[in-house]
């Protein structure tokens, strides 16, 4: 489409234009507003009523002179220039570089909007990825392709989960090349430092592009932050045929800005004042992970939200729970007795899990520990909770063994710091040990050859 001039701009309200008198002008649309003095400015088009647009700047519109600026329509949307180079690089929530490594000589430009995924051509996800976290490899396992949020609430360390797993992520057995795309939105600067920094020093950054979209950065920039990151990872793992994890850090932020902006609209509000297409908005991002079939590469995603006041029901994580397959809960409990990471792994579910664990995936035993475990730390969390109540003297012997597996599980199996990575067979055997505080007759989960084979007491 030609690039249209209009010098029709009628006012500017906050962060919103209104331009009369256009003409084939499409929503979406990029707009570069010009000064005379040569300063440019960016929007979009929100929304078009006959000769009218309404544009939404990305920056503020403070000192913009309306009289002799003019309205540039570019007849496409925002599009980011990808290569290969874009690996060990850092961009703002634009696709900007802010590393000093100068611009990305683009081998293909795309929209960030993408286009859906076929379903027919869609590869059902079934291969195991080591995140290195213990409480989401044993318990909740990730598969390539999957899309598994973790829930946090405010003050909990979900920033130091996510900079772990985006540091020890791995796909096994396979010569198959393995990156990762963080995208940071609404963060702070001391936030956005801590990241870099950590990417930088673990030697992450070389396998990781990453995206930093921080707390005073203009609303509209937030929405196309995530887009931009989903987009690179469609680049990297469809035409590069790489295994790429795409950890999106705050869905909670990046929902507040939509509200923020249909708001500015004028919409009519659906639940808590967030627009009623929230639903739709969030899946625009989540249905962009997944594998096509004959296809090499894969696209996984861990969004990340905080709930707001620690409620599940709310619309963002309420809304993320329908679209996604499962989900990571962090724990405000575990955190306080100083469980590093706090993940609470009862209420945490991996709807796939199944499928990327077993022989030739992760172990033989895999299932029947996992298992084994959830069911004894429930056993010992409600002899806990009794032996609160009433007394430990309440308690018969074998719940007084399963209090103390819960306590050790916690402290030994869940907890394991931000620094360390464990392999997939540390786990395991881990599992193992902890399970051999109870004695076999209560591994009923189990099969026999599996306690003969790895149970710590063989010859028992």
């Amino acid at each position: 489409m030609a690039i249209k001039e209009y010098k029709t701009i009628k006012e500017v309200v906050g962060p919103l234009m209104l331009v009369d008198h256009v003409s084939d002008v499409k929503y979406d649309e990029l707009v570069r507003i010009k000064q005379a003095n040569g300063e440019i400015r960016l929007g979009k088009v929100l929304e078009v009523n006959e000769d009218k647009a309404l544009v939404q700047l990305f920056e503020s519109s403070q000192g913009l002179k309306i009289d002799d600026s003019k309205a540039i329509f570019l007849g496409r949307g925002i599009e980011i220039p990808l290569s290969p180079d874009v690996l060990g690089r850092v961009f703002d929530g634009l696709g900007r570089p802010i590393d000093d490594g100068g611009d990305i000589i683009a081998e293909v430009t795309r929209d960030i909007n993408g286009t859906p995924l076929n379903p027919v051509a869609r590869d059902y996800p079934s291969e195991f990825i080591e995140t290195g976290v213990s409480a989401i490899d044993g318990l909740n396992t990730l598969v390539r392709g999957q899309k598994l949020p973790i829930f946090s609430s405010s003050g909990l360390p979900h920033a130091r989960l996510a900079a772990q797993i985006a540091r020890q992520a791995k796909v096994l057995g396979s010569g198959d090349k393995f990156a990762v795309v963080f995208a940071a939105i609404g963060i702070t600067f001391e936030e956005a430092d801590y990241f870099i920094k950590s990417f930088q020093e673990s030697g992450a950054i070389e396998r990781s592009v990453m995206f930093v979209n921080l707390a005073d950065d203009p609303a509209i920039e937030r929405i196309a932050t995530p887009r931009m990151a989903i987009t690179a990872a469609e680049y990297l793992a469809f035409e590069l045929g790489m295994h790429v994890l795409v950890i999106i850090t705050d869905i909670t932020n990046y929902a507040e800005a939509l509200r923020e902006v249909s708001a500015a609209r004028k919409e009519v509000p659906g639940r808590r004042g967030y627009p009623g297409y929230l639903y739709t908005d969030l899946a625009t991002l989540y249905e962009r992970a997944g594998r096509v079939r004959g296809g090499k590469g894969s696209i996984t995603q861990i969004p990340i939200l905080t709930m707001p006041e620690d409620d599940k029901t709310h619309p963002i994580p309420d809304l993320t729970g329908y679209i996604t397959e499962g989900q990571i809960i962090l724990s405000r409990e575990l955190y306080m007795k100083g469980i590093f990471p706090p993940i609470d792994v009862l209420p945490s579910l991996s709807r796939l899990k199944d499928k990327g664990i077993g022989k030739g995936k992760t172990r033989e035993d895999h299932a029947d520990t996992m298992n084994q475990l959830f069911a004894a730390y429930a056993r010992g969390k409600e002899a806990k909770e009794l032996s609160t109540i009433l007394g430990e003297s309440a308690l018969s012997e074998i719940d007084k063994l399963y209090a103390k597996f819960a306590e050790e599980f916690e402290l030994h199996y869940v907890s394991q710091g931000f620094q360390k990575g464990r392999s997939i067979i540390e786990t395991l055997n881990l599992g193992w040990e902890l399970l051999s505080i109870l004695p076999k007759a209560e591994l009923r989960r189990i099969s026999l050859d599996n306690i003969k084979k790895y149970h710590p007491e063989k010859d028992e």
